[in-house]
């Protein structure tokens, strides 16, 4: 299984104060927050933890079907630059984060390594774009790709009763839209 998630960093400036009261404490763990107080670019980490904290979600509602708020129960650790851990209940999920200065790309998985197909495109061009690369893998017609959602709105892909797609992650956030794919 796969989550992603991705931040548009002037959007973020924009429209979020992470240094407003209250809000450090409410969404990260002790630990996070003294990261991010540490940090030589603390508006970075901060979205780049939540980046984190929201791909390994993506991955823990398509294993359980139940969606839910609590980005604070994600505990996140950094073990390089790019990647890191998180952990939820007793589960831990592996994060491999891009970080421009346009965006922050995050994919998550449950496994340390994951040959996940990513692609970043315009947001309206996302279901276009996948039905184009699973019509390229698969070689069925796009235009008879359907987009599912199972019972948690986790996006699944078809040709006609056929499974495309063993997990499917989307994600957009301002001028920046993304998509991961593990093929069936």
């Amino acid at each position: 299984m796969i989550g992603n998630d991705i931040i548009d960093l002037s959007l973020a400036k924009s429209e979020s104060n992470w240094q407003r009261r209250g809000f450090l404490k409410k969404q990260f763990t002790e630990n996070e927050q003294q990261l991010i107080l540490a940090a030589s670019n603390p508006f970075v980490l901060v979205w780049k933890l939540w980046s984190m904290k929201e791909a390994a979600y993506k991955v823990y509602v398509q294993q359980n079907e139940l969606r839910f708020f609590a980005p604070k129960k994600f505990d996140c650790l950094l073990i390089s630059e790019n990647d890191g851990l998180v952990n939820f209940k007793s589960q831990t999920f592996y994060t491999s984060s891009i970080v421009t200065q346009d965006y922050i790309f995050t994919l998550g998985s449950t496994r340390k390594t994951t040959k996940a197909y990513t692609e970043l495109v315009r947001p309206e061009l996302i279901d276009i774009r996948i039905k184009s690369k699973l019509e390229d893998v698969t070689k069925f017609s796009a235009s008879e790709i359907e987009q599912k959602k199972t019972t948690n709105r986790a996006p699944v892909y078809y040709y006609k009763n056929i499974l495309l797609t063993k997990s499917c992650s989307i994600s957009h956030h301002g001028n920046y839209g993304v998509f991961s794919l593990l093929y069936n």
